[in-house]
């Protein structure tokens, strides 16, 4: 029910400024990407970010990542539970717990 008000809230703000012209999958991925990098700057000099700059470009990441799950008409819960349950399986937490290695070193 969250997603689905945030989903209705992003598509608003979104036609009320006309850039559904902009939003194609390509767009946003890129926009995506970009913003990680913004995110990760955060962080470039010092592992002590500021959580104000850190908050404010994870909220910019999210945005385009609903965008695009809604664009390419996925449900972003759903999609994450689904990749979890793969995880899960790639690695069991008999296994995985307190280790850092991919999955086929296990």
């Amino acid at each position: 029910m969250a997603d689905e008000r945030l989903r209705d809230e992003l598509r608003r703000f979104v036609a009320e400024r006309e850039w559904a012209q902009f939003h194609s999958p390509e767009n946003l991925a890129k926009s995506i990407a970009i913003e990680a990098a913004e995110l990760l700057e955060c962080y470039q000099w010092s592992g002590d970010a500021d959580a104000h700059r850190v908050s404010d470009e994870l909220a910019d990441v999210l945005t385009y990542c609903h965008l695009l799950a809604d664009r390419l008409g996925l449900e972003p819960t759903k999609i994450v539970r689904d990749k979890l349950e793969i995880t899960r399986k790639k690695y069991p937490v008999e296994t995985a717990r307190g280790r850092s290695v991919k999955h086929d070193r296990l």
